[in-house]
């Protein structure tokens, strides 16, 4: 069935607005909260901004706008180590979401992840990626697995040596049951619920999308993502609110989906099922009081959802301008 979600996006392009600061600054937060959130400019303020106003095609077009985008953006990496820092996510998760929206300007950081760099030398990245919590702890930890593979090549000089390691390492650290990552963890005694494994695998998936490399089992990643909505083994908040976990599930679905033939016809079915309740929350949504849309990080998460969704389900969501999943130009979200 068709439905056109313009009205969806017009609120959401005013939400962003209320966010501005100045020229290409944002801020994350409007309201303080009860847990003191910064206000100010903010990183992901002004990555999310740029990332949503892509998104919804409205990124601007003028030189010299771009170039305030730009500055805003570069100024916040710390020059001694090449990261940037906010405190609600590790370093290597925010430097790799900066990079990644100053890529969409065709901009680079003003230095290389120099903390990092040292994952070039023989056996250190896999060391850094054997070293996460793939057990007690696989989604927060894929942002650094996931953040450091961005940080290296959108900051300047790719390295292929350094890329064929990274994907190596994931092509035999691919678990043979639920299509995710790490082989042996996703379903060993107590271990994390499936669905953060899958959303830590999401971050995973998007760099072997950007860079055009198979999965190895897509076919189990498909049957683990259908298996955790038949059974409702998502979290209860899921299609209820602004998070990341939808674009997760979604973008495990589609992108495995790209690579086999495989359950076809019943992603469609738990996509248009999941999209009529999703269409739900966006419609009923207080867009002046809801906190996950007034946080621009989770309102770009959101947007992402919508955008593929889109891309999917080939003429059921209809806009003026066809969303752009910024995943298809970069890796990170």
């Amino acid at each position: 069935t068709m439905q056109n979600i313009q009205d969806i996006i017009e609120k959401i392009a005013a939400v962003v607005d209320t966010h501005k600061l100045s020229g290409g600054r944002y801020a994350r937060w409007i309201t303080p909260g009860n847990n003191n959130r910064d206000t100010g400019i903010n990183p992901y303020g002004c990555a999310d901004a740029a990332n949503i106003l892509y998104t919804i095609g409205r990124f601007p077009s003028d030189a010299d706008e771009r170039a305030e985008w730009v500055k805003a953006l570069r100024e916040m990496q710390d020059p001694e180590t090449g990261l940037f820092n906010e405190a609600t996510h590790h370093p290597i998760h925010t430097t790799a979401h900066c990079m990644a929206a100053l890529e969409l300007f065709d901009a680079q950081p003003l230095y290389p992840a120099k903390s990092l760099l040292y994952t070039a030398e023989p056996g250190r990245l896999e060391g850094l990626l054997d070293s996460l919590g793939w057990y007690e702890n696989p989604w927060p930890q894929s942002h650094q697995g996931a953040g450091i593979y961005v940080a290296m090549n959108l900051s300047g000089d790719v390295n292929p040596d350094w890329n064929r390691r990274y994907f190596e390492w994931l092509w035999n650290e691919a678990d043979p049951i639920t299509g995710m990552w790490r082989r042996g963890e996703t379903t060993r005694d107590g271990t994390k619920p499936l669905y953060m494994h899958m959303a830590g695998s999401f971050h995973y998936l998007f760099n072997h999308e950007y860079a055009h490399m198979p999965l190895r089992y897509p076919e189990r990643m498909i049957d683990s993502c259908i298996e955790m909505f038949d059974r409702r083994e998502l979290p209860s908040s899921f299609g209820k609110c602004c998070n990341f976990i939808e674009i997760d599930w979604i973008f495990c679905l589609t992108r495995a989906s790209r690579q086999t033939p495989h359950r076809f016809y019943d992603i469609r079915e738990r996509l248009e099922a999941f999209t009529k309740d999703y269409l739900e929350f966006w419609r009923s949504a207080d867009y002046a009081s809801d906190d996950t849309i007034n946080d621009l990080h989770m309102l770009f998460g959101g947007v992402c959802a919508l955008a593929e969704l889109q891309q999917t389900l080939r003429g059921e969501l209809i806009s003026d301008k066809p969303l752009r999943l910024v995943l298809d130009r970069r890796p990170f979200i």
